[in-house]
């Protein structure tokens, strides 16, 4: 989740009667694509690694009934299996993306693909649950790495005009994952084993690692002493909003949605979180895709409409009564507006963080994780001490505050114009 928009516009910009000293570069691996179109097989390269990072993260919540078994845990331990992930990618990935701001993009790609393919490979082979966790905090790291670039690549190798869709092309990779991707993976591990399941990730990221070599351009690192400080970033008007609004947005989603077949339990619908969660999914790639459509030109509507209509749906779910119904609506809305969040937000702070959007970026993956982390906490709590139903309710809570964050955010952050990209 990172870029560097006036780096792209240096290396990127055609010559034009208004710009005639700069002579027109060819589109070569080494330089993003000057044609005006997006450069879709680079695009889906890097929604390969999204869907592969994404799910990284979440498999283990499909197959853990047999991870628990083979590792000789309860689920309760090894369910802490995603709690590590997202906790290795919250701790690291601040100081990593300093220490390899200079990397060349692709090379800072393929190391965090390569990452995932040997954590999966440990995590697979492992007969031990501290290497287990091991593996998986492993596995967190890498994708700290990858989503403080992958955003601002997909960016930078887009035309100016088009960087929000291109954003959203590559983000496609988390609804697939989730409503592909965590069933099909189940579906294996209940078949051959969970081991077998994350072989498969395996498999994919190796095949990943030749599709990003080939099909990916090259993109320089910034220069030495390039990244701003933290403190300095957090100071730009509208980076401290989008943050806000990124940490809280995600805690509420994660609450219920980490504990949602508890929660369709204690509605009498446990039989039916395989459809809920399709259904999720579907919507979510439905919200992604029109986000995409619309990100580039009203980018402040869609996150208040996001945010309001996940709001509808935990309204919804906290009606007692209804049947699979009413559920799966609820679920439909809930998908739409949350599937193009991670294309807006993250197109929100790097906007907002101007030259030292790089840094806002990073900023935003560690929240994003400790909100998923904190989500998975907050969410066991309120369900051993209120109870499922209470889960509903504390979102519907916070996202109150993110609604109010986005409407006062009018002048940067979540600005009323659309923000103009070089």
């Amino acid at each position: 989740m990172a870029n560097d928009t006036t780096a792209a516009a240096r290396s990127a910009a055609p010559a034009t009667s208004e710009n005639p000293s700069t002579p027109e570069i060819p589109s070569t691996p080494e330089t993003p694509s000057t044609s005006g179109r997006l450069p879709l097989l680079a695009l889906l390269a890097l929604a390969t690694a999204v869907f592969v990072t994404s799910l990284t993260e979440t498999l283990p919540a499909g197959v853990l009934p047999g991870m628990s078994a083979d590792l000789g845990v309860g689920e309760a331990a090894m369910g802490q299996a995603v709690t590590v992930y997202a906790l290795g990618t919250a701790l690291t990935a601040v100081p990593l993306a300093a220490r390899t701001a200079a990397w060349r993009r692709k090379r800072l790609l393929l190391t965090s693909v390569a990452g995932f393919a040997a954590a999966n490979t440990v995590t697979a082979v492992s007969s031990s649950y501290a290497l287990t966790m091991g593996a998986r905090f492993l596995a967190g790291v890498a994708a700290g790495v990858a989503w403080a670039l992958l955003a601002g690549y997909a960016r930078r190798i887009a035309p100016p005009h088009l960087q929000g869709r291109a954003v959203a092309v590559a983000m496609t990779g988390i609804p697939l994952a989730l409503s592909l991707g965590v069933p099909a993976g189940t579906f294996l591990g209940e078949a051959v084993g969970w081991r077998v399941a994350f072989t498969a990730m395996t498999v994919i990221a190796v095949a990943l690692l030749g599709w990003i070599a080939l099909a990916v351009p090259d993109l320089p690192g910034e220069a030495q002493g390039g990244r701003a400080p933290v403190a300095r970033t957090l100071r730009v008007p509208g980076v401290l909003p989008v943050l806000a609004v990124t940490f809280t947005l995600v805690l509420a989603h994660t609450v219920l949605y980490t504990y949602v077949a508890a929660y369709l339990g204690h509605r009498g619908l446990a039989g039916s979180t395989g459809l809920v969660l399709l259904v999720f999914g579907a919507a979510s790639l439905a919200g992604i895709w029109f986000t995409g459509r619309h990100i580039d030109r009203r980018l402040r509507i869609l996150t208040l409409a996001g945010t309001v209509l996940v709001a509808v749906a935990a309204a919804v779910l906290a009606v007692p009564a209804g049947g699979t119904a009413l559920v799966l609506t609820a679920a439909a809305f809930w998908g739409f507006g949350w599937g193009g969040a991670p294309t807006l937000l993250q197109t929100a702070v790097a906007d907002a963080g101007g030259e030292h959007a790089d840094t806002a970026q990073t900023l935003l993956v560690s929240l994003w994780n400790a909100a998923m982390a904190g989500g998975g906490i907050a969410g066991g709590v309120l369900l051993d001490a209120l109870g499922a139903g209470a889960l509903s309710w504390s979102v519907l809570v916070l996202l109150v505050p993110v609604v109010a964050l986005v409407a006062g955010a009018r002048a940067h952050g979540f600005p009323a114009r659309p923000a103009t990209r070089r």
